[in-house]
């Protein structure tokens, strides 16, 4: 008795789930943001379906024993690996920084035809509080463009801070880089070129949004011997569990290029 219970219970659970995976990749689909981001969540409605099917009339009982094994081992890993992931990305939620950075880069994000996106703008924000704050810390706003992009992230965040009243001598814009970890090594090129080669005791902020900061912070300490710290920009926190999730795959691509 105990036992049907508990499947009932799974299924209703698993059912739950895979609507709200559903519903929630339809408002990720909405932002139009030009990821496909969304398709994660419907890869996990799928899941949670295959849990439901799985779990009715028994099938799940008459699967191999070693494969039902082999699963439970890869769902137990994965959540393992993404719970230490999202743990370390929290860590850094609440950077600030420290006074007087020499240098901020502010790490690119999709432009569009009316400015920045929210969550590009929500970085360009943190670096403007942070520039008001710090009279002497250059900015540099990094990043390409898109094929859906009508100018650069690069110039495009600049514009935008000038706009805001910063000093255009005080920003500079980084217009090749196409993902994170070019964001960050071509920043660090520009500042090494201003810089005497022998001067190694700059320190620099790395502005993103709260959930990015971790892998920035570390993909920058792998290419220089500044000092580096995070400066975190809010996120929409509807948004964030897409983000974090994404974020995640990330951080398992250049987990290689991180120092920890």
């Amino acid at each position: 008795m105990k036992g049907c219970f508990a499947v009932r219970y799974m299924k209703v659970i698993f059912c739950v789930l895979m609507v709200i995976c559903l519903i929630y990749s339809v408002s990720i689909f909405m932002v139009g943001s030009g990821t496909f981001s969304f398709a994660i969540w419907i890869a996990g409605a799928v899941f949670f379906a295959a849990a439901f099917f799985l779990a009715c009339n028994d099938r799940w009982a008459n699967v191999p024993v070693m494969l039902r094994r082999l699963c439970y081992c890869i769902i137990t890993a994965g959540v393992i690996v993404f719970a230490v992931f999202m743990a370390a990305m929290i860590s850094h939620f609440g950077d600030k920084g420290a006074k007087d950075l020499d240098y901020i880069v502010v790490l690119g994000a999709q432009m569009r035809q009316n400015g920045p996106s929210i969550i590009f703008r929500y970085r360009l924000d943190a670096a403007y509080e942070y520039l008001l704050d710090n009279p002497e810390t250059i900015c540099i706003v990094s990043g390409g463009q898109g094929r859906n992009e009508p100018v650069t992230e690069g110039e495009g965040g600049k514009e935008y801070l000038i706009a805001k009243g910063i000093d255009p001598g005080r920003v500079m814009a980084e217009t090749e880089a196409m993902d994170t970890a070019e964001n960050i090594g071509y920043s660090l090129d520009m500042i090494r070129q201003n810089e005497s080669e022998t001067d190694r005791t700059k320190t620099i902020g790395i502005v993103t949004n709260n959930f990015h900061v971790f892998r920035g912070i570390h993909l920058a300490k792998g290419l220089t011997e500044y000092e580096v710290y995070g400066v975190a920009a809010y996120t929409v926190p509807w948004y964030l569990p897409n983000n974090m999730v994404r974020e995640c795959f990330g951080i398992i691509k250049d987990f290689p290029e991180l120092k920890w």
